[in-house]
């Protein structure tokens, strides 16, 4: 499978996140603490459930935190997400999450934060 290209976190007016949108990052930053990651991830699907993940870096498998956590929300049914958080220290978003993301949902925001949890920006494409 091809790699996906950067996408870059740019441009639009900071967003004031709504409570669950928040709990998304909190979510996404836990996961990421927890075993010490790269990144964390979060989703929130159209039930409402959330799935949070941290990047997966082995031999034979590596996945970025948004893959794995939209990968866990399909294999549980979901079908669609409303919205998504990444914790990162890069400056861009991964295209392979992003791509993850936009095959459950074409407008769902994805929300990137820094590892403090402040809101780098939103991914709204």
């Amino acid at each position: 499978m091809p790699e996906s290209p950067a996408v870059p976190i740019t441009g639009s007016t900071p967003v004031e996140l709504t409570a669950e949108d928040a709990k998304l990052v909190v979510l996404a930053r836990g996961a990421r603490g927890r075993v010490g990651a790269v990144e964390g991830a979060a989703v929130r699907d159209q039930d409402g459930r959330t799935y949070a993940a941290a990047s997966v870096s082995l031999p034979s498998l590596a996945l970025t935190a948004l893959q794995l956590a939209v990968g866990s929300a399909a294999a549980a049914g979901c079908t669609r997400l409303e919205a998504a958080a990444v914790v990162t220290e890069a400056s861009t978003l991964d295209g392979a999450g992003h791509a993850a993301v936009r095959d459950l949902a074409a407008d769902a925001p994805i929300h990137v934060a820094a590892p403090d949890g402040t809101l780098l920006g939103t991914v709204a494409e």
